[in-house]
């Protein structure tokens, strides 16, 4: 045999020496290796008539009836000892700080949960949500938090393997309704159904699909920024707003899969954005807006779905992180409650905050398998918030979600805030200029500790 053969004949021994090895390790990783477990529940959380309803200062006659009901999904998540539960709620905002803290509380002594994040669809259409309530917890609220519990321990005792997958459209179904004049002030654009194009606004629809590992969607996951407002204040009547219409369509969509996937909205970042149809009065055709807004964007949504490859992850993780931010309140607090009792001590009761000089905001991060990355904010942020955070985030699926873990009214950009109008210089507005941009930079650097980028030591001392 001459050399050349020699060095050929070896060179190819190694080569297969070394496809054996990395073939096994690869073939071991499974027997080993701790993959990611998914599991989901859906429950009725519809408040009876008679109970007061959320979403604008001059509606104060409760709810007369139910259009469709209202429900908590779950999602839980689970690797090794960590388990994340995920609650999706048709409400106009989270439960109060001690309702959540009940909630936590119970789901980690009965279901090993180490984690909960809750976030609110923003329905103008369901009931009065409070921090505090001056005549106790009322008794709808304690039903609805015990069936929450009893889904998610449902949700974690039926988890199974899973797998991930993200896809992207876009939908149009919402506008900007600031309106910056040429002088610089600002009008406010309440309705906009001639779809008159504003700015800025976020289109995209990003879709999370969770599968079993056979690739049966088991959940679907819709990330859009747009206020569901179809119902204006003369509507009495419990509804999930276009969110409602969305997840049945995407449901819709998938039926005769086995298991049937369950649809979750989450809510992004729609301060500033309202649906193209908003506050129509019910006699004028509410019902059928809300249903042409709901089915566009599941349509969309569907699709993007159906498109999604999903894949195991050869080394799965799940981060979660949620720190307690500190903030001041951004007005005079005496001169705050004035101007709510003079509009009504009613109103005062029911939307106002706890007026507190300074506060602790939750904000959250989630990291999954090193790709996926979710941010939250505990109340109403403005579009550009969302925007921002896609941009920067150092993984390219990047979830904003709103409404989440708490409510303390709007966040607008600084330069919004200088601007000026609703959500901006308003009572609803309540926390420090500038607490959102603290809010996005915070979850960025929890981002980058999460993907080891960001160390705690000198790299001259490591």
């Amino acid at each position: 045999m001459d050399n050349h053969r020699r060095q050929r004949v070896r060179g190819s021994f190694l080569e297969a020496l070394l496809g054996l090895v990395l073939a096994a390790s690869w073939g071991a990783a499974p027997l080993w290796a701790e993959g990611l477990k998914a599991g989901v529940a859906r429950v009725d959380i519809t408040p009876p008539t008679g109970v007061r309803m959320w979403g604008y200062f001059d509606r104060l006659t409760p709810a007369q009836g139910v259009l469709d009901p209202l429900f908590a999904r779950v999602l839980v998540l689970e690797l090794g000892d960590k388990r994340l539960a995920y609650v999706d709620l048709d409400l106009g905002r989270p439960f109060g700080p001690t309702s959540l803290a009940h909630l936590r509380d119970r789901v980690r002594r009965s279901a090993g949960i180490s984690d909960v994040l809750v976030q609110a669809t923003h329905t103008h259409a369901g009931p009065v949500v409070m921090d505090e309530y001056p005549g106790g917890e009322p008794a709808w609220e304690a039903t609805d938090l015990d069936r929450i519990a009893r889904a998610i321990e449902e949700a974690r005792q039926h988890a199974v393997p899973a797998r991930l997958g993200v896809g992207y459209g876009a939908a149009y179904i919402g506008y900007n309704r600031r309106r910056v004049n040429p002088d610089g002030t600002v009008t406010m654009f309440w309705r906009n159904s001639e779809r008159l194009p504003t700015a800025p606004v976020d289109p995209t629809v990003a879709v999370l699909r969770v599968d079993t590992t056979d690739g049966k969607p088991l959940a679907i996951l819709v990330n859009y920024a747009c206020h569901p407002v179809t119902f204006g204040p003369d509507n009495l009547r419990f509804s999930a707003d276009f969110p409602g219409v969305m997840t049945e369509t995407v449901e819709e969509a998938f039926k005769g899969t086995t298991p049937s996937p369950l649809c979750f909205f989450l809510q992004g970042a729609p301060g500033d954005i309202n649906v193209y149809d908003a506050t129509i009065p019910v006699k004028e055709g509410a019902v059928e807006k809300r249903d042409c807004a709901g089915r566009e964007l599941g349509k969309e949504a569907a699709r993007v779905a159906r498109s999604i490859h999903t894949a195991e992850a050869p080394q799965a993780s799940l981060d979660f992180r949620e720190d307690l931010l500190t903030f001041h309140l951004r007005w005079d607090a005496g001169r705050l409650r004035r101007a709510f009792l003079t509009s009504s001590p009613e109103i005062f009761q029911t939307f106002a905050p706890r007026l507190q000089e300074t506060m602790r905001l939750p904000v959250a991060t989630v990291l999954i398998n090193q790709r996926i990355a979710l941010m939250t904010m505990p109340g109403e942020p403005f579009v550009d918030f969302q925007i921002n955070w896609r941009d920067r985030c150092p993984v390219r699926d990047a979830f904003f979600l709103g409404y989440a873990n708490g409510y303390y009214g709007y966040f607008p950009t600084v330069a919004a805030a200088a601007q000026g109008g609703y959500g901006t210089a308003s009572a609803t507005t309540w926390v420090e200029v500038g607490a959102g941009e603290r809010m996005v930079d915070h979850a960025l650097d929890r981002l980058y500790e999460m993907l080891g980028r960001l160390s705690d030591t000198p790299e001259d001392l490591k």
